[in-house]
């Protein structure tokens, strides 16, 4: 589908005002049906009404109904559902309805196109021929890579590889420390006294520290690797022990830190959920190249120059020179 048509930016516009529009038009309420008036007494010697027939049960949703037409060519719903797989993800993995009129024009544009490009005898183009002959290897391919996938990489397989990785992952210690960040080495000085008296470390975070973030929860920065943090703040922070606080100011590019440790741990192994996405790419990437060499091993492949002749044979390498025979020891003397 050509990109020229209908730009992306529509089906962008078109996604916000089904987000905005939805829940608005679902929030304003029905106008309330006018009360019905009292029947008129009818004379006593009327005979009843007849019943009304049953209502017919309501016409079940067609699995892919047409959605559009296009000089009399249907456009399915399918073809729309296809269609979405090919937006980038953030639209794929959304409800087909907050896409679908643009998705729609996007399809009868190409209708048109390929309407027109038919009547023009394109398909009898020799270029056109060959396009369509790589764009169908590219397709066929792509279902061959997701079949073997979803052949190899199972979630069975997939939770197996993550315990195997945590074994080689080594526990890292992590520090629980709170700072307080200011602008000069006097500064952080003076706090470190005015602690040492008794002011508590999270007040003061609050009132004086530049970092303003962490200063609002009382200087917390929460749980922390080494390799989180820059080389000067790391290294002061994880010489000290659980309850200790740095005794004089640790300058950094950010300015002058108070440090005071909370808590010291080994890190706990990271979630499956953290790495299940790394671990299938790097399973499908062992899966085809796994099956890719086995094709290799079995085919007959001849490669030949850009011109289509054939490479020159590449020149043997010399023959390693024999080892020349071993001395024979001297004839023992009368």
């Amino acid at each position: 589908m050509s990109h020229y048509l209908r730009p992306l930016r529509l089906v962008v516009l078109c996604c916000a005002a089904a987000a905005i529009a939805g829940p608005a038009l679902a929030q304003q309420p029905q106008n309330p049906a006018p009360a019905a008036k009292p029947p008129a007494q009818k004379p006593a010697a009327q005979k009843p009404a007849a019943q009304k027939p049953a209502a017919k049960p309501a016409a079940q949703p067609l699995k892919d109904p047409i959605v559009a037409t296009v000089n009399g060519q249907p456009v399915r719903l399918s073809e729309l559902e296809i269609a979405q797989q090919s937006l980038p993800p953030q639209y794929r993995s959304m409800p087909l309805q907050a896409v679908f009129p643009a998705l729609l024009d996007r399809i009868v544009d190409s209708k048109l196109v390929v309407q027109e490009g038919k009547k023009n005898k394109v398909t009898d183009d020799p270029t056109y021929k060959k396009r369509l002959a790589f764009v169908e290897e590219q397709v066929l391919q792509d279902f061959w890579i997701q079949r073997e996938i979803a052949r190899k990489v199972t979630a069975e397989k997939l939770r197996q590889r993550y315990e195997e990785r945590l074994k080689s992952i080594p526990a890292e210690e992590e520090v629980h420390a709170r700072h307080i960040l200011v602008a000069t080495e006097d500064e952080a000085k003076a706090l470190i006294a005015e602690i040492k008296k008794g002011t508590a470390f999270d007040k003061l975070a609050k009132e004086k520290s530049t970092d303003k973030a962490s200063g609002a929860e009382g200087g917390d920065l929460g749980w922390f690797k080494k390799s989180d943090m820059v080389k000067e703040f790391a290294d002061a922070a994880f010489d000290l022990k659980k309850g200790d606080m740095t005794e004089t100011p640790v300058k950094t590019q950010f300015g002058y830190h108070v440090i005071q440790i909370e808590d010291r741990r080994k890190a706990p192994p990271p979630a499956y959920e953290e790495l299940a996405e790394q671990l299938r790419e790097e399973m499908a990437r062992e899966a085809v190249t796994a099956e890719l060499d086995l094709l290799r091993s079995r085919a007959k492949i001849e490669k030949f120059n850009i011109d289509g002749s054939k490479p020159e044979p590449a020149p043997a390498k010399p023959a390693t020179p024999a080892a020349p025979p071993p001395a024979k020891p001297p004839a023992a003397t009368k």
